[in-house]
């Protein structure tokens, strides 16, 4: 329910609605709780991103699971949750954020339980693949209802900003718990524990959501495009996976099944973009004339008109790229090359946590300050240091507070800015009915980018002699791709601050 303000209201008053509560919450209290079940949901979604990666040589011995595989149980969760993102986007536009919102935090909990009773490798790859669905109707959802509810200005920007800041906060606990798991007691408690913070998750929504937003649903009436969503489920599914694949395959590339699946998966890709195409042109052509109602296409080409979106989605995929490689290969570098225990690796991650919640609160303050392209170019700074660092470690004599601590800086640097801006100009973009839309794109592009790069990190890493050399080329791959992405910021992406909506903010970008 985001308030509109009037076009009579003189700007000072426009600035002030942007910075004081909104009226669908009765007091402070239930905004507060309000906002950390929304935190928690981003915590225990990225959770299980990163804390996995800790677990795998555990995993492996525990359900003899071959080298060859162990990649699959990190990448089938991100995979799942990218590809359809944008299906329950579309969802939560239909039936509401807080019916998807909980029964994503629901299904989760569900998965996350019963993934810590895997007996053998197929049984978790299947219970890590169903889990991914959880984050990706959370996520969906929970950004909905944020930028649903805060109007453009100080007050929104500092909502998303700590929002933001829960996704450090949840790589971090995640490999928190994982090691604590580990080294103290089973690999199984890391899921069984996530299950108990998500069920306090699931407690805290359904005590704090107003009821005026339980019943809200922005577009009733939409029909949803299952076609579009099946064709782009499957094509991603079958693309990624040769991605991920093609390193450990008996020959390679040369492998059969290989390029099969990869050339199936770019037909039904082809397919869903010529159905969106068509959606598209049925959608538009609706609006003159009096027809029956067709799908809603799952990601309306249009979208891709909005000034500057194309390129910057384009540099995110490469950032979130980054990111997964550099997430991958530092924990497996550190344990692996450095010999560090699982708990000395949570702590030489702090650096990285804290920092996205010092971002966080310093973030929200001038985000209507400062351009958001400066902040993103920034934040690209950030992502090209944090695995150049782990790039260029000497063999001997790694010290930490010359190349690891910068590297969790830099790391939190990149991450925490990124997805705060896009968030934010994502939401005060688009209108009100397609917030769900504006939070499946601003997470697909996240998912998407760290599974597919990881399987890219990884044949790269297989192509090169030695393990530590292996994982070096690795980090200059993320190194390559955070160059790219930046390139691709300075020459053709440009976000005004995100003030209010009497100013040119995000959501008022001028075409140039």
């Amino acid at each position: 329910m985001k308030e509109q303000c009037a076009e009579d209201q003189r700007p000072q008053d426009v600035d002030r609605q942007g910075r004081q509560r909104p009226r669908i919450f009765p007091n402070l209290v239930v905004e507060i709780g309000f906002c950390v079940a929304l935190m928690l949901s981003q915590i225990m979604s990225e959770f299980f991103i990163s804390g996995f990666n800790v677990l795998i040589p555990s995993v492996s011995q525990s359900l003899n699971i071959p080298a060859a595989s162990t990649g699959w149980p990190s990448s089938a969760f991100a995979l799942t949750a990218g590809s359809s993102l944008l299906l329950f986007g579309q969802l939560a536009d239909k039936y509401g954020g807080f019916v998807v919102f909980t029964s994503g935090l629901t299904w989760h909990l569900v998965w996350t339980l019963i993934a810590g009773f895997s007996q053998n490798e197929i049984m978790l790859n299947f219970c890590r693949a169903l889990q991914g669905f959880g984050p990706a109707a959370i996520l969906s959802a929970g950004i909905m209802l944020l930028g649903s509810i805060y109007p453009p200005g100080p007050r929104k920007n500092i909502v998303f900003s700590i929002y933001g800041g829960c996704a450090p906060i949840g790589f971090s606990a995640g490999i928190l718990v994982s090691g604590i798991a580990d080294q103290l007691l089973n690999w199984r408690w890391y899921f069984w524990i996530g299950a108990i913070l998500i069920l306090i998750t699931l407690v805290s929504a359904l005590i704090f959501i107003p009821a005026p937003i339980r019943t809200q649903r922005p577009n009733p009436t939409l029909k949803i495009d299952y076609l579009g969503a099946a064709l782009f489920i499957s094509s991603l599914i079958l693309i990624f996976f040769a991605v991920n694949d093609c390193g450990h395959a008996p020959n390679g590339w040369r492998t059969p099944y290989i390029p099969v699946t990869l050339v199936i998966g770019c037909i039904l890709l082809a397919g869903a973009i010529y159905t969106e195409h068509r959606l598209t042109s049925s959608t538009d052509d609706s609006k003159t004339t009096t027809t029956t109602q067709t799908a809603t296409p799952i990601l309306p080409l249009t979208l891709f008109r909005v000034p500057h979106l194309p390129a910057l989605l384009i540099a995110l995929f490469l950032f979130y790229g980054t990111f997964g490689i550099w997430l991958l290969y530092t924990v497996t570098y550190m344990q692996n090359i450095l010999h560090i225990s699982p708990l000395m690796v949570v702590v030489w991650y702090l650096p990285f946590a804290l920092g996205g919640i010092v971002l966080s609160f310093v973030g929200g303050t001038i985000l209507h300050i400062v351009p958001g392209t400066i902040l993103l170019i920034l934040s690209g700074i950030g992502w090209v240091m944090a695995p150049l660092l782990f790039a260029i470690l000497p063999k001997e004599g790694v010290s930490y507070w010359a190349y690891i601590f910068p590297a969790m800086i830099c790391g939190t640097v990149g991450v925490d800015i990124t997805y705060n801006i896009t968030n934010v100009f994502l939401t005060t973009t688009l209108p009100e009915q397609q917030q769900g839309l504006a939070a499946a794109v601003a997470n697909s592009v996240l998912f998407l980018g760290v599974s597919f790069f990881v399987g890219w990190g990884d044949f790269v890493a297989e192509m090169v002699d030695g393990q530590r050399q292996g994982y070096k080329a690795a980090f200059w791959l993320g190194v390559a791709c955070a160059g790219v992405a930046l390139t691709v910021l300075f020459g053709w992406v440009k976000i005004e601050a995100a003030r209010g909506e009497d100013g040119k903010g995000e959501g008022e970008e001028e075409e140039r």
